[in-house]
């Protein structure tokens, strides 16, 4: 067994550098698209953002379009950032689509929705079996007069604007040789994963906060 006056000594002898955790911090601000924050941070630690903060304007700009439901204007935001997003990604560019399609049965603009449907889904759900599953369940929609009880209800719930929205802010941090998702979640995952791994393999003073990462004042 280790005491926690030994396991603290330990975690105090390793190293982290000031400039690493910058690092981490602007990444999170970055990614999450933070500008501000990045702006400043970078003014006071002198951390590089490593991208043009004009881009995540731009890109937040996308974000919220799809978040609000202008998905048209979503797309033309993409293509002014980098056309190539959309026209190597199928699979996003159908599923915008496919999130137009829902707004306009939201509108109840049903005839629209069935003419959108057909001329620019329908060829997509010939060439992929799983778009064409997507489609049918999506044109559903139009076979229920309470669309929010309905069994495919949950596609006109904030949350597929904000899954959708999701996908594209992702596929632009890709096309900027980004990472999608922010460090910082990550480590913590890997730390409570290590924790528990120590729980099943070893005796030792256990973090109960996170936040303060104090350890247990019991542990001997």
């Amino acid at each position: 067994m280790i005491s926690s006056v030994e396991w603290e000594k330990k975690l105090n002898d390793v190293k982290i550098q000031k400039e690493d955790m910058n690092r981490l911090v602007m990444n999170f601000f970055v990614t999450e698209g933070y500008v501000e924050a990045a702006e400043k941070f970078q003014r006071e630690s002198g951390t590089e953002t490593g991208i043009d903060l004009g881009t995540i304007i731009d890109r937040m700009a996308v974000k919220k379009a799809v978040q609000c439901g202008n998905v048209e204007d979503a797309i033309v935001k993409v293509n002014d950032l980098n056309p190539e997003i959309l026209d190597t990604n199928p699979q996003l560019f159908f599923h915008l689509q496919q999130q137009r399609l829902i707004e306009l049965i939201r509108n109840g603009k049903t005839e629209e929705a069935l003419e959108f449907a057909q001329e620019e889904l329908a060829p997509r759900g010939e060439e992929d079996q799983g778009f064409l599953e997507e489609l049918e369940r999506t044109v559903s929609l139009l076979a229920f007069e309470d669309v929010a009880n309905c069994p495919v209800g949950e596609l006109l719930d904030i949350s597929q604007r904000l899954k959708t929205a999701s996908e594209v802010n992702a596929a632009i941090l890709t096309s900027q040789s980004h990472e999608k998702e922010p460090k910082i979640p990550t480590l913590l995952k890997m730390l409570i994963w290590a924790q528990r791994e120590l729980d099943q393999k070893a005796i030792y003073p256990r973090i109960n906060d996170l936040s303060t990462a104090m350890l247990e004042e019991s542990a001997v």
